[in-house]
């Protein structure tokens, strides 16, 4: 079981839907039982992580940042996402070190950027 509650079965697969009409073309059982116990382990660590700080961080700027982005959510999200990018890329191009936040915490602000954009798509965002 992940920190969320989700129940995960022994090779690693959550029951979880994100509620996508679209059957995807891979079987994932069979994709997971072919990798390393190790490396299913660090993809749950991962997606834990992210999601801990998705939800820290939704207590702190609470629902209305996204829901009532000038141009709609998806518009804000896009912006935000395009502003991040720009920084990986400046700071992967200069080979600067970043002062401010690490590029491990800007990967994870993307992927819980993209969270919240399927959360909005399938009508899962609150809207105050």
């Amino acid at each position: 079981m992940s920190k969320y509650g989700k129940q995960v079965d022994r090779d690693g697969v959550s029951s979880l839907s994100l509620g996508s009409p679209e059957p995807s073309p891979y079987n994932q059982t069979d994709t997971v039982k072919r990798l390393d116990d190790d490396f299913v382990a660090a993809v749950w660590n991962v997606f834990d992580t992210s999601g801990n700080v998705l939800l820290s961080k939704h207590r702190d700027y609470g629902a209305k940042n996204i829901s009532q982005s000038p141009g709609g959510p998806l518009n804000g999200l896009r912006v935000r996402m395009w502003d991040k990018t720009a920084r990986i890329n400046n700071l992967i191009d200069s080979g600067a070190a970043p002062e401010n936040e690490s590029l491990k915490d800007s990967f994870l602000d993307l992927m819980n950027y993209a969270a919240i954009a399927l959360m909005v798509l399938d009508g899962k965002w609150p809207n105050e």
